[in-house]
């Protein structure tokens, strides 16, 4: 079976299960586990800010993020399909009360963009806007880069307005993989960043949001609130770490698999694909007739998928899929759509 649901379905390499059953432990609520406090000490180097925080989900490190640099009422610009409106359940409004305004289209928008979906205070009809929030790479536009150029005329406008700015960066690593820009130069504009190690890095579990100390210590309690803080995780932050430590220079295999198959299956007849929208390891391809018959088809063939929108298949590239399989996944699809 060849799965190209996710990026998050991946399999524990034989060093990843060597350095997690290797693992040095402690009780984590305590701050005793030496094993997270080098993970987080290293993520924070990596994306260059003063402190992290291991937590078991993207979700939850986005949530955090908004915990602490929003209020109960206040507004948040996302972009257009972003993962924190889209793919967190409604935690927003739930966990942190608070109203998430889209921005854009295609997950990608600009400064003067932004500039359309503030809320002004002095409008007490109106929410207050107070955080924007960047998602890079974006999961539903089809692992686009969020141009930095963007990003940081973004910054530099909502910093004049007294905002704070978040970065969903679950899949930070292909973006810095992608543009040539280390994971800190892309996070630099922002008070708080959600990084993830399960997603494209290959580890079972795991992220973490990275800010100031101050800001990481709210996310902290915040955490331990929400049910998040843990006791002996060492070993998950074993294989968060090596994934970390020896999985970001292959990404770029995993982008070269995505554009093979995006440019074979793009051959076939009743698919779309974009081809100069597939800048990392996932890629949308847009079908003439119902989704979902299609992915169960591909199904009974060997092939797994998903169905991200009634005439849409998001297919994802990781490290336990090949070269040959992603071209034999090509194959597979368009065999998909043929009547039966």
């Amino acid at each position: 079976m060849i799965d190209l649901r996710s990026d998050t379905v991946t399999r524990p390499t034989p060093a990843m299960r060597e350095a997690i059953a290797r693992a040095e432990v402690g009780d984590d609520v305590f701050r005793d586990d030496p094993t997270v406090m080098k993970l987080e000490a290293r993520t924070a180097e990596i994306v260059g800010k003063e402190a992290a925080l291991f937590v078991p989900t993207g979700s939850m490190g986005n949530q955090l993020a908004l915990a602490v640099l929003t209020r109960p009422g206040e507004d948040v610009i996302v972009g257009d399909g972003a993962h924190v409106m889209f793919y967190e359940a409604g935690a927003a409004g739930a966990l942190n009360g608070v109203q998430l305004s889209p921005a854009g289209r295609g997950g990608l928008f600009t400064a003067d963009e932004m500039e359309e979906r503030i809320h002004l205070h002095a409008n007490m009809q109106e929410p207050t806007t107070t955080l924007v929030c960047v998602e890079n790479t974006h999961n539903r536009s089809g692992g686009r880069v969020f141009p930095q150029k963007d990003v940081v005329a973004i910054a530099e406008r909502a910093r004049s307005r007294g905002f704070s700015l978040h970065l969903d960066g679950a899949r930070l690593w292909n973006a810095s993989a992608a543009t040539g820009l280390s994971p800190a130069e892309l996070s630099a504009p922002f008070d708080t960043v959600n990084v993830c190690y399960s997603k494209g890095l290959g580890a079972p579990i795991g992220s973490a949001i990275c800010g100031s100390r101050e800001l990481v210590e709210r996310a902290r309690r915040v955490r331990k609130r929400w049910g998040g803080a843990m006791r002996q995780i060492g070993m998950m932050a074993a294989g968060a770490l090596h994934a970390l430590e020896h999985h970001r220079d292959r990404l770029k295999d995993d982008h070269a698999n995505a554009k093979r198959f995006a440019e074979a299956i793009a051959k076939a007849k009743g698919f779309r694909v974009d081809l100069a929208s597939v800048e990392t390891n996932i890629v949308n391809v847009d079908v003439d007739v119902p989704a979902d018959p299609v992915v169960a088809k591909a199904k009974t063939l060997g092939l797994l998928l998903g169905a991200s929108g009634p005439k849409r298949i998001r297919v994802v590239t990781h490290l336990d899929v090949t070269s040959a399989q992603v071209l034999e996944a090509a194959t597979l699809l368009a065999k998909a759509i043929e009547p039966s």
